[in-house]
């Protein structure tokens, strides 16, 4: 079960309130900075600091490797100037046929 993608665009981190990658099959959420990895089970991201399995440099590398292989991006960025914006790659077009650029404004 994958996660609604408007979701994606509004989760953060509980403890830095960063970005995570959300890897759909291995069921979890990654925070690359503090190299922690939360669950989702049955389709629903548990993001308690307690439930929060801490990964290895190895495990952290094959995480980031398959990021970048399978063009995994993070749920949301900072733009300059600290303005939130989402990745390009989950920017849908607007019912207008233009691109909707998220949570900009």
């Amino acid at each position: 079960m994958t996660l609604d993608p408007k979701l994606l665009e509004i989760l953060a981190c509980p403890e830095d309130k960063g970005p995570l990658w959300y890897f759909a099959d291995e069921e979890c959420l990654y925070n690359p900075r503090l190299l922690r990895r939360y669950p989702v089970r049955e389709g629903i991201p548990v993001l308690l600091m307690d439930e929060a399995e801490s990964v290895g440099k190895a495990e952290h590398d094959r995480l980031m490797e398959k990021a970048q292989r399978d063009h995994i991006r993070p749920t949301f960025e900072v733009a300059e100037g600290g303005a939130l914006t989402t990745p390009p790659s989950s920017r849908r077009p607007s019912p207008s046929g233009g691109q909707s650029s998220g949570m900009e404004s």
